[in-house]
């Protein structure tokens, strides 16, 4: 498995090899520096650190900048990722050129947040009759019991914070890759807003 940091860009649309107009998202790559390599001898686990961009140096503490090798530059974002099939040394820069062969991939961001919402929207409730005197429209119902235990158990759908979460969309189809200018264009619902975070990988579930 492979895996890239990037930046989520907006929409656009292209045509494919077969003249077809494809609505597409647009991931914006840096070079991504490999500021660590861990093994299963050191470290119990086969993993590979990325960072993205560099830090000012006002905004370091000497823990952060304990992470990386002398003469790199504090990135400000850190991603580590597990099982990492590509060729990569401590201080080299990865690009788009990865995911040459790659047709479906895995996007992880954090999701668009949807502040306080009620359990219609949240959890997709019915809700009760929305005729004149029921007096019970968007209302959750019943939380509890009337008998013992008197209290509302752990995990029940109730109204609350909703979206902003970490969430992975899988099988996304790669439509093309631009190396001269480090994009990728993905079709399917990538998650998260415009300018967010994302990282790309190859898919788990699917290859062709």
């Amino acid at each position: 498995m492979v895996a890239l940091i990037g930046k989520k860009i907006g929409m656009t649309q292209v045509f494919d090899d077969q003249g077809v107009l494809v609505p597409v998202t647009v991931i914006a790559v840096e070079p991504n520096k490999v500021v660590k390599v861990k093994t299963a001898e050191k470290d119990g686990y086969n993993a590979v650190v990325l960072g993205v961009g560099t830090k000012k140096k006002s905004h370091i503490t000497k823990p952060y900048a304990g992470q990386f090798p002398e003469g790199m530059d504090p990135a400000v974002i850190l991603r580590e990722v597990r099982d990492f099939t590509g060729t990569a040394e401590v201080g080299t820069s990865l690009d788009v050129s990865l995911f040459e062969k790659t047709r479906f991939v895995d996007v992880i961001a954090t999701s668009k947040g949807k502040g306080f919402q009620g359990v219609m929207k949240r959890w997709n409730f019915g809700g009760g009759r929305s005729t004149h005197g029921s007096k019970f429209h968007r209302e959750p119902g019943s939380t509890g019991q009337r008998t013992y235990p008197h209290k509302t158990f752990k995990n029940r759908k109730m109204p609350g914070r909703m979206g902003r979460e970490r969430v992975t969309v899988q099988n996304l189809k790669l439509v093309r890759i631009d190396s001269e200018n480090g994009y990728m264009l993905i079709r399917g619902a990538v998650p998260g807003p415009r300018n967010c975070t994302v990282m790309v990988r190859t898919a788990i579930k699917k290859s062709k």
